[in-house]
């Protein structure tokens, strides 16, 4: 299950092998493709960052991360994935819609990274053999960037926790939004857990990741990443309890904790839940239901119906639209839509169908996760964290690669003359 493709070092490219055979450049385009998805609109920041210089930043690590990804794959060996063959679809279809320009330039801008994007991951399927090296890039990764968040709630509390969000947990040094942060804290915390319950990592470092993340999770308040990050670890533990100990403890004592919190602490965590909304805005989903029947209400032609507007900012009226389904019906029409369903279906049946396994309940904790916050977050439909998530996840579910054949065969030995 661990076996990964290419163990010896690429010397025309001057990589190094890390653990299982992957060259450590391999770890650097990750992260770099991280840095790409963390938007350049957010929260003021400490010292004020001009958008262009942000875009600039985050557009650039992005073609520095398919430069790279070329760099250690200059033979192009790439391997099938349904995964990135329907994202390469969606792709098509972007470029279909943005085509006649109805949402300017910007969307021939964001097919342009969209592209990069897909490629750069087609470039790294190479070392997609359903090991955990690619978890590991991605809780470096984000927990690199949760670093920063604490760093800036150190350096300026204020600026972290502005009045304008409400109090909420926000980037001081990076504009980066509390859903933004509450997601990554969720993700890794999860990936973390499913670590040390397999044992692939020890209890010390693992506190190191969870304590810290689950504080940045409090502090932004959100309520989609909270639940996602419950359910996704409740339905990945519940895949491995038939054969994990491990599981099967945690389990059991997670549901007392659940128990005892929701008698002991019910009024806090009631009011944390509800942040302070009257039940008006509670029930509107923080006013996103008002821009989601606009959305729906608003006249169409055929085209548009099928194929969308083309890629924009995911909003509408000048609100952001915060639902992935609705955002890819406006921007890649129905044809996005039933793309990003399929995708959603495949990874989660193919992961279904895979045997119990760590790397399996990591795929399911990851897929589940982007299932259920695609209804209050938007971003299946471009590149985003959303899916990098989907992309570990496909990794995880690939099948490990054959053993490349030996350079030099091995000669039969001549008999020995007595």
């Amino acid at each position: 299950m661990n076996a990964q493709p290419d163990t010896q070092p690429d010397t025309r490219s001057g990589t190094v092998p890390g653990p299982a055979g992957t060259p450590r450049t391999v770890g650097v385009v990750w992260g770099l493709l991280v840095l790409n998805t963390l938007g350049s609109a957010g929260a003021k920041t400490i010292v004020p960052l001009p958008r262009s210089l942000i875009q600039m930043v985050t557009m650039g690590a992005l073609v520095a991360a398919f430069a790279l990804a070329l760099t250690v794959n200059l033979r192009l060996r790439i391997r099938a994935s349904a995964y990135l063959l329907l994202l390469t679809l969606l792709l098509v279809t972007s470029v279909i819609s943005s085509a006649n320009l109805e949402s300017g330039f910007g969307a021939l801008f964001r097919c342009f990274r969209l592209a990069l994007f897909v490629g750069t991951l087609w470039l790294l399927t190479r070392w997609w053999g359903g090991g955990l090296t690619f978890v590991r890039h991605h809780i470096r990764a984000y927990f690199a960037v949760l670093g920063s968040v604490a760093a800036g709630l150190v350096v300026s509390p204020g600026a972290a926790l502005p009045d304008l969000y409400g109090g909420r947990l926000v980037g001081a040094l990076w504009p980066l939004t509390p859903p933004q942060i509450g997601q990554y804290a969720a993700v890794i915390t999860g990936l973390t857990v499913l670590l040390v319950m397999g044992r692939r990592t020890d209890r010390t470092s693992a506190a190191v990741v969870i304590v810290p993340s689950l504080v940045l999770l409090a502090l932004t308040h959100t309520r989609t990443a909270t639940l996602g990050l419950l359910t996704g670890l409740a339905l990945a533990i519940g895949s491995l309890l038939l054969t994990s100990a491990a599981a099967r403890r945690f389990f059991t004592w997670a549901v007392l904790c659940a128990v005892v919190a929701a008698v002991g602490f019910a009024s806090a965590l009631q009011t944390w839940f509800l942040r302070g909304q009257s039940k008006e805005n509670f029930s509107s989903l923080t006013g996103r239901a008002k821009v989601w029947d606009a959305l729906l209400a608003a006249p169409r032609t055929t085209s548009e119906q099928v194929l969308g507007v083309g890629l924009g900012d995911k909003s509408f009226g000048g609100l952001p639209i915060d639902n992935s389904w609705l955002a890819v019906y406006n921007e890649q029409g129905l044809i996005g839509v039933t793309l990003v369903a399929v995708i959603i279906v495949v990874l989660g049946g193919v992961a279904l169908l895979r045997p119990p396994s760590l790397e399996r309940a990591c795929a399911i904790f990851l897929i589940s996760y982007c299932a259920i916050a695609s209804y209050t977050e938007a971003g299946l439909g471009d590149a985003s964290p959303y899916l990098l998530h989907l992309a570990l996840a496909a990794s995880l579910l690939a099948a490990p690669a054959a053993a490349a054949p030996r350079s030099t065969p091995e000669l039969p030995r001549r008999p020995e003359v007595t």
